[in-house]
């Protein structure tokens, strides 16, 4: 049975946020005759609130949140700016302390927050992996065993012996992520700072951690902003919202929660095109996944469902969608063309079904675009942008990679178009 190396109970984290007068400037006597009166109000009342105290705010990053992770987990933490992921990464690396709650680890671990932590500027490369691999607890011996994989991995050779403090922030990720996942520390708690690099060592980052968790039964705790990454390297997902554990499961429904955050719930459950539209045809469209979470995975099948409110029947009505990528570029199109499709001779609420058997796309975030007109290209009647966000994520539920085949895109040709209901 898998040990817990990570509980945390009732955890909170509080600060306190001083404000500013909004009067304007003061002068130098205001200045002197305040701060004469606080000291004064302090000196006679000290339980009392002083105007010091009136302009002081209490802020909570972190709120009874709970959970525990066992050994050789990979976990995932997401939520907007300001959910408390930055306090939480914090707290369990023992930076900061927390105000109140419970935090048991088992294990050393190394956190990699933001770029450079942990590093002397005036040390180069080679005497600053020494230094991180002391502070972890390790002898020489096992640092230098394991010197060479970090110095290939890092690819800095060239810079070995010069000062941290002359690398570029590119080169500071690549040491210190290089030098936190070599070390063999139990747990590794690593934040958005992987951002930095370019994309090749993101992929090999992202390849490491994989094989941290999965082969060497480390744990890790990667905080990501991108739902890609997240869906790529975990399984399970704890989802913060403004210092609470929002959800905490797999990663599919975390990612589908963390999507639709800023939707009302009913219609983040079936990924509702929003109100703002150029007409009244298309009433609303939802997308399948293969886990139906907002998480696809390459080369599964995927289906997209529209729904068409069809005031004046025509036998010209063209309905088509676009796949747009994070660039607001369009990567593929689909388009209807059945000329025996029933809203051609009746009005009513039709259900258009398009599945693609094998719906192959690079990772990353995806969202549909949809024309609807009289003709091809002709007179638009409706048209809907941005809606139903999805994932695309290189690797299945049982992190097995796919086989990469030479034409990795969609087959525009085996999509297929169906009416499934109509009232």
């Amino acid at each position: 049975m898998p040990e817990t190396v990570i509980q945390v109970k009732n955890l909170g984290k509080k600060y306190i946020l001083s404000h500013q007068d909004n009067r304007g400037t003061k002068t130098l006597r205001e200045t002197i005759t305040n701060s004469a009166k606080s000291l004064s109000h302090k000196l006679i009342k000290p339980s009392g609130k002083s105007a010091f105290n009136s302009n002081r705010e209490e802020f909570w990053a972190l709120k009874d949140v709970s959970f525990e992770i066992e050994q050789g987990e990979c976990i995932g933490v997401i939520g907007r700016n300001g959910a408390g992921k930055s306090t939480l990464l914090k707290i369990l690396s023992r930076i900061t302390e927390p105000t109140k709650g419970q935090v048991s680890i088992q294990g050393r671990i190394a956190s990699l927050l933001e770029v450079g932590t942990g590093f002397h500027p005036e040390l180069s490369g080679r005497e600053n992996i020494y230094l991180n691999g002391a502070i972890l607890g390790m002898s020489k011996v096992e640092i230098k065993r394991k010197f060479d994989e970090i110095v290939a991995f890092a690819e800095i050779d060239k810079f070995l012996d010069t000062p941290v403090k002359r690398y570029s922030s590119g080169m500071y990720v690549r040491l210190a992520f290089a030098v936190a996942a070599h070390l063999e520390p139990e747990i590794l708690i690593v934040d958005e700072v992987l951002a930095v690099g370019d994309s090749a060592f993101q992929k090999k980052c992202l390849g490491k951690m994989g094989d941290v968790a999965t082969k060497e039964g480390r744990t890790v705790l990667f905080v990501s902003h991108s739902m890609q990454a997240i869906a790529q390297l975990t399984h399970r997902c704890i989802l913060l919202s403004q210092g609470n554990v929002q959800f905490d499961g797999r990663t599919d429904k975390a990612v589908h929660l963390y999507l639709n955050s800023d939707k009302p719930p009913e219609e983040a459950a079936y990924y509702q095109a929003p109100p703002e539209k150029t007409g009244n045809h298309v009433a609303w469209m939802r997308v399948h996944t293969s886990d139906e979470g907002g998480v696809h995975f390459w080369g599964e099948p995927i289906v997209f469902e529209f729904a068409l409110t069809i005031v004046q029947p025509h036998e010209s009505l063209w309905f088509s969608f676009q796949v747009i990528n994070e660039l607001d570029q369009s990567v593929c199109i689909f388009w209807f063309d059945k000329s025996n499709a029933p809203f051609y001779r009746q009005s009513g609420t039709f259900i258009l079904r398009c599945e693609i058997p094998k719906f192959r796309l690079y990772m990353g975030s995806y969202t549909l675009r949809t024309w609807f007109s009289q003709r091809r290209g002709s007179t638009l009647l409706e048209n809907l942008r941005n809606v139903c966000s999805f994932e695309v994520s290189m690797y299945k539920r049982e992190r097995e990679e796919y086989e990469w085949e030479r034409d990795e895109c969609v087959y525009l040709e085996d999509a297929v178009w169906q009416v499934v209901e109509s009232d």
